[in-house]
């Protein structure tokens, strides 16, 4: 998987412990698997949209 998608994907999270940028959405056994088979990129991924609320509010 590319790493520029993961860098704008809303999954994509710091974590302190490890030191590194992990997914750090929450996938169950079959989610997974698919995430590991996905040839075409994530089929999990959602861009990361800091606006996205303000824009509902307005």
């Amino acid at each position: 998987m590319p790493d520029n998608l993961c860098e704008s994907c809303m999954y994509y999270a710091y974590d302190e412990y490890t030191d590194t940028y992990v997914c750090d959405a929450d996938f169950d056994e079959d989610e997974m698997v698919a995430l590991l088979s996905a040839k075409n990129g994530c089929p999990y991924y959602n861009p990361y949209d800091e606006y996205k609320t303000v824009r509902k509010q307005n």
